[in-house]
C-alpha cells in the first residue's frame, strides 16, 4: 500500500465532501496550494504533524486521512 497515494486520495475526497478548494484549505491551514496539490497527487510525504494540521483545517480526524480504501476512493470498513 502506497501511503502517500492513500493520503492523497483521502485528502482530495474529504476536501471535496466539505466543498472546499485547495485554496480554501491553504487559507485554513497555512500550507501552500502547491503543497496541497502535491499531497493530493501522492508526491508529498507529510509528517504526522502535517496530517494533524491538515485534518484540523478540514474539520476531520487525522485518522480519516490514513484510513485504507479499496483504491477507488471508497473506504474499506474493517470487520
Amino acid at each position: 500500500m502506497d501511503m502517500r497515494k492513500l493520503v492523497g486520495r483521502n485528502f482530495a475526497r474529504l476536501r471535496r465532501e466539505k466543498g472546499l478548494t485547495q485554496e480554501d484549505v491553504e487559507a485554513r491551514s497555512g500550507f501552500s496550494q502547491q503543497y496541497l496539490s502535491g499531497l493530493e497527487r501522492g508526491t508529498r510525504n507529510p509528517s504526522i504533524v502535517t496530517l494533524y494540521e491538515i485534518a484540523q483545517a478540514l474539520g476531520v480526524s487525522h485518522v480519516e486521512l490514513v484510513t485504507p480504501d479499496n483504491g477507488t476512493g471508497d473506504r474499506t470498513v474493517p470487520s
